[in-house]
């Protein structure tokens, strides 16, 4: 596995400051980074390994614009500290695929319209990515009828799954018709 190292400023902590050693596993790529042990994953992400791919709105986690999946569960990126996730495996929206081999996700947002101005769309992406990974591995969620039957693929299911993912310009019908045209293929 390729390895990146990304520097840190001298004194840029201030007198007394210390870093730690995080190494994440990100699309692929280990990078072995020295942080402020207050530095949230989102912020390893985008300012010290300059993947921007990954938004941050609220910085709160209300919005999930900072949705990246990590070991294959997606989580919002602005709430967990980057020292939680030393070793773990991190997917943003830069590492599902590339302008010229679209995952089939990012295929289905561009095919119905799953956005508009776009700042919210690659949360919304990872997020959709792993709502279905969460369906196929049986986990209920809040409107789940029967929590021993395996999860439906229903608008409700889907719109109750992503309802962590806001946006702004209320792409939601496109959106979950895009989940749902790659849930079909998948089943397919």
């Amino acid at each position: 596995m390729p390895e990146a190292i990304a520097p840190v400023a001298a004194g840029s902590l201030g007198a007394g400051a210390t870093t730690v050693d995080v190494v994440l596993h990100v699309n692929g790529t280990r990078h072995r980074l020295a942080l402020d042990p207050r530095t949230t994953l989102l912020d390893a992400l985008r300012e010290h390994l300059h993947l921007t791919g990954t938004k941050k709105g609220c910085d709160h986690g209300q919005c999930g614009a900072c949705t990246v999946v990590v070991n294959g569960r997606r989580i919002n990126s602005c709430l967990t500290l980057a020292v939680m996730h030393s070793e773990d495996r991190v997917t943003t929206i830069e590492g599902l695929g590339t302008p010229a081999d679209l995952h089939p996700m990012q295929a289905a947002f561009v095919k119905h319209d799953g956005y508009q101005c776009g700042y919210c769309t690659p949360g919304q992406i990872c997020s959709a990515v792993a709502v279905l990974d969460e369906i196929k591995a049986g986990i209920p969620s809040h409107v789940s009828a029967d929590l021993t039957a395996p999860p439906q693929m229903t608008a409700a299911e889907l719109r109750e799954r992503m309802s962590g993912n806001i946006c702004r310009c209320g792409a939601y019908s496109n959106i979950i018709e895009a989940i749902t045209e790659v849930a079909a293929g998948r089943q397919s």
